[in-house]
């Protein structure tokens, strides 16, 4: 039975066609076209479970969606090779970082015609819209899509076998698929959206800022009467508080030196105008970010479809088009409410980063601390006489490169305790410090040095500590040694969605399917019926340990999920 199935929708209409394929991505047969692609897809998918490939699940899925989800049991796809998401991966394995990934750019390559540049990312609602998908392709005019997906889907299963170390080919196989699956769960999460409580994210705002204002563009009067009292506080002299020099300007005219607005730093400042301005900044991010403009935008319909990108940030983690997917205020939290009959299952990785770099490193003695639940506890009690709180702040000065202040000592400790996990990232920080490239446990790697980077590079060895050659070499080294990790972590989170995800497609109740609606870093949320709760909770701890199993192998490492069944987001914490 053949494994994969090419599949390119019509330009117009709901049409499509698709093609079998072997594992190596040979053609079987002659192709199939259809008038119904989604239902034909819906009946492959019952029959067959291959894996399907297509340009991206943008112009491909994403405009499924919608059909699959009214079909009986809301049908969705198990599997997918996603030839854009696994060009990127190759071109960075390769050591062609940033070139285009596009299915029309990787038929340029193969045919060595012109290469178009990437265009910006397509939303969901772009992406339905099957009269913008022969355009995103990027193709030359007269090119047949089916016959460039099968031409660079043939070229990508080469490229990969041609990965000559087997372990390091095999890791990076499941690298390509665990990206691919991604695409599917983001899809999906942007299809389902979040439940919102729209009558309760507009009291929330209302008791915050004041009513909501009348005419668009303005203050509301909270935040307007704080802005007044911020001014009055620092001389009454009108200045804007949303202008980082006005304000840096009218702290100084009252004798305050201040280097930035962080709010670290002005909880440093022994003047009342200090405490007026971080509580003036964090209501006007919430204004902006997650205001009354923001619902209209986001969140219809009772839902908030947040529009990820998968492998949007250079170590694997994803990002977000706008929405602020990856990043709900707390307080907003509140809005976020299970339909009735239905519960949020919220999960969360704990001390993530810490564990992969005891996985990571195979530091058996680090591994035995990461083997039950505070890790930090832990370490205390082996290596800081009990003191939790050192324990954390030297375990994280070691990933994050932090030596200034009290951190040394603490370095010197774990490195006579944990010597191994501590080479490890050290030994990527000097890779980095070289110019060199480190990668994630599955394969991904880091961004090669800058031509700006290396020039500055060539005389570190002769600069001073504070030149800007030795500042930069430095500067490269933390991003390594801390890449290692959070991009080993990415590895896992991607791999806990797919397991995640895999599993709840078997979990079904008289109410409806359990489904994921939200993902941040090390933190998933799946909605589901009330009675399947427990089931879902069982189905993330299994993710966790099959997603440990498959990224690091045999290890004592253990990585446990925070699990709370709640009605409301916010009380999950």
């Amino acid at each position: 039975m053949p494994t994969r199935i090419a599949l390119v929708p019509d330009a117009h209409g709901r049409g499509g066609r698709l093609h079998r394929l072997t594992e190596a991505g040979e053609p079987l047969g002659a192709p199939l076209r259809t008038a119904e692609l989604a239902a034909t897809v819906a009946e492959l998918e019952a029959a067959e479970q291959p894996r399907w490939v297509w340009a991206s699940a943008e112009s491909a899925y994403v405009p499924l969606l919608p059909v699959l989800s009214r079909l009986p049991g809301g049908r969705r796809l198990g599997r997918c090779h996603d030839l854009r998401l696994v060009e990127a991966l190759l071109l960075a394995q390769e050591g062609r970082w940033g070139a285009p990934r596009s299915l029309g750019a990787a038929w340029a390559r193969l045919r060595s015609l012109p290469v178009p540049a990437d265009l910006p990312e397509a939303g969901p609602s772009e992406a339905q819209d099957t009269l913008f998908a022969p355009d995103r392709l990027q193709l030359p005019p007269g090119t047949d899509a089916l016959a460039a997906v099968l031409a660079v889907h043939a070229d990508q299963q080469e490229r990969l076998r041609a990965i000559e170390d087997e372990a390091a080919r095999s890791r990076f196989r499941l690298l390509v698929a665990a990206e691919s699956a991604g695409a599917l769960a983001a899809a999906e999460m942007a299809e389902d959206g979040l439940p919102w409580r729209a009558e309760v994210h507009d009291a929330l705002l209302t008791e915050l800022l004041g009513p909501r204002p009348h005419i668009p563009g303005t203050q509301p009067a909270k935040l307007a009467e704080l802005s007044v009292r911020l001014q009055q506080a620092l001389g009454g002299r009108p200045f804007n508080p949303d202008s980082h020099t006005q304000v840096l300007r009218a702290f100084a005219d009252q004798g305050v030196r201040l280097n930035s607005t962080r709010v670290w730093e002005l909880r440093e400042v022994d003047h009342p105008a200090a405490e007026l301005m971080i509580r003036y900044k964090e209501l006007s991010r919430i204004h902006t970010a997650h205001g009354w403009a923001w619902q209209d935008a986001w969140a219809r319909g009772g839902r908030f479809r947040p529009e990820y990108v998968v492998g949007g940030v250079v170590s694997g983690r994803w990002a977000s088009r706008g929405g602020g997917a990856l990043q709900i205020p707390r307080i907003l939290r509140r809005a976020v409410v299970a339909d009735p009959g239905w519960r949020l299952v919220v999960a969360d990785a704990a001390q993530l980063e810490p564990r992969v770099l005891a996985a990571l490193s195979g530091d058996a003695a680090m591994a035995r601390g990461a083997a039950g639940g505070d890790l930090y506890q832990a370490l205390a009690q082996t290596a800081f006489q009990g003191d939790r709180d050192k324990a954390k702040l030297g375990l994280l000065g070691a990933m994050y490169g932090q030596t200034s202040g009290d951190i040394g000592p603490l370095l010197a400790t774990l490195r006579q305790r944990y010597p191994v996990a501590m080479g490890y990232v050290e030994a990527a920080a000097r890779t980095g410090e070289e110019g060199g490239i480190v990668t994630s446990r599955l394969g991904r790697p880091c961004p090669p040095p800058s031509d700006a980077w290396l020039d500055l590079a060539e005389g570190a060895a002769a600069a001073e500590p504070g030149e800007p050659g030795g500042r930069s070499t430095r500067a490269r080294g933390r991003f390594t040694r801390n890449f290692v990790i959070q991009a080993s972590a990415a590895d896992w989170a991607l791999a806990l969605l797919a397991a995640l995800r895999r599993r709840l497609a078997g979990l079904a109740g008289p109410g409806g399917r359990p489904h994921l609606v939200f993902f941040q870093h090390d933190e998933v949320v799946v909605h589901t019926p009330a009675e399947l709760a427990e089931q879902v909770g069982a189905a993330v701890a299994a993710a966790a340990e099959e997603a440990s199993r498959l990224v690091f192998g045999q290890t004592a490492v253990r990585f446990p999920m925070s699990t709370a069944v709640v009605e409301c987001y916010a009380d999950a914490k």
